[in-house]
């Protein structure tokens, strides 16, 4: 494709290459860095004049940094002359933060940042023509934005791993989650259950809680890297959704429409 760059933010390289490598693109040059102070640096090293830029870039890690690394990277495409630039954020960072909390006292509540929409406010200011993402924890964040934002769905992935992993799909049953959710269909009679989700965290005690549960397997989507967990929780299986990404990136880039990837998986 013509007049496209690719680039990787550090937060997760490996879904990158694996976006460029669907596209038959290689990565842009970048070089990421910190200065002594903890500042992030960030070098473009090829020309982007009048590309059409897109920058993978997702929210885990160390969040703060990661997010920062986006922000210093479109504007350094932008103020390059560039003619487009789309964030690709799999998981959106502080996408939980999108309404004031209702917890505790009146006063507190009232005092409660919507942080979602102060990134959203940030990627604008930097340059970002258009965004990216999959699976927002709420829809509603898409409207933070005054630019366009494809929510894309890992559905049907989720659909394709169901039917290609588990022989016995059609008679299986899909409920919605809760913790003491797959005690009762293990009570119930059922005799395999399997958690699929987007963006497994895992975080705090959750990698042990899931080698002790009941579940024959914890599925999730690679938009978050997985290796070192698994490493620690065999139960931990990933669905690909690079090949969604990149079918979304080529059709943006020529100007086609998205839609098709909301119930489809390309092939």
């Amino acid at each position: 494709m013509p007049n496209i760059v690719l680039f990787s933010g550090s937060s997760h390289q490996d879904l990158s290459q694996r976006v460029a490598d669907r596209l038959g693109l290689d990565l842009g040059k970048v070089v990421t860095k910190k200065f002594s102070n903890q500042e992030t640096s960030v070098e473009i090293g090829e020309s982007v004049r009048g590309e059409d830029v897109y920058i993978i870039q997702s929210g885990c890690g160390e969040i703060n940094d990661n997010l920062m690394e986006l922000l210093i990277m479109i504007n350094a495409c932008k103020i390059a002359s560039s003619s487009r630039v789309t964030a690709v954020i799999p998981c959106f960072p502080y996408a939980r933060q999108d309404k004031k909390d209702k917890k505790g006292a009146v006063e507190r509540w009232s005092r409660a940042p919507i942080s979602a929409k102060l990134v959203a406010n940030m990627l604008s200011v930097a340059g970002a023509d258009h965004i990216i993402t999959m699976d927002l924890h709420a829809s509603q964040i898409q409207g933070f934005f005054d630019i366009p934002v494809d929510n894309l769905y890992a559905e049907p992935a989720v659909l394709q791993w169901i039917k290609e992993n588990i022989m016995e799909w059609k008679n299986c049953i899909i409920v919605s989650p809760d913790a003491g959710g797959a005690k009762r269909l293990v009570s119930a009679g059922a005799t395999k259950v399997y958690a699929i989700l987007s963006h497994g965290i895992f975080s705090g005690p959750a990698i042990s809680r899931i080698n002790n549960a009941a579940f024959e397997a914890v599925v999730v989507t690679n938009t978050i890297p997985q290796e070192e967990k698994m490493k620690h929780c065999p139960k931990i299986q990933v669905i690909d959704i690079s090949m969604i990404l990149a079918e979304a990136i080529r059709r943006t880039h020529n100007g086609e429409s998205v839609s098709y990837l909301f119930s489809h998986v390309p092939l």
